[in-house]
C-alpha cells in the first residue's frame, strides 16, 4: 500500500499530473522508465505504442533479419565432412 502511493506521488510530481490534477497510465510508464528505485516496473508499464508502430517495427526487424541471413557466408559453423 505505501509502495504504490510513493510510485503514484513520484509519478504525479514527474508527470503532467499536476497540470491536469490526474495521474495518467503514461506518468507511470515514465517513471518507471526513469527512476532508478522504479526500473524493475519498466517491463510492468512500457509505454504504450500504436499498434500500426509496432506492426511497422515488427517488419523493419524482420527485413533486418533476412539481410543478417543473406549477408552470411554461407558457412552454419559446421565444416563439410569429406
Amino acid at each position: 500500500e505505501l509502495f504504490v502511493q510513493h510510485l503514484a506521488a513520484c509519478s504525479y510530481r514527474r508527470g503532467s499530473g499536476r497540470e491536469r490534477k490526474a495521474l495518467t497510465y503514461a506518468d507511470l510508464s515514465k517513471t518507471a522508465e526513469e527512476a532508478e528505485t522504479f526500473q524493475f516496473l519498466a517491463d510492468i508499464l512500457p509505454k504504450k505504442i500504436l499498434a500500426s508502430k509496432y506492426l511497422k517495427m515488427l517488419k523493419e526487424k524482420r527485413v533486418e533479419d533476412e539481410e543478417e541471413n543473406d549477408s552470411g557466408d554461407g558457412n552454419d559453423g559446421h565444416e563439410a565432412e569429406s
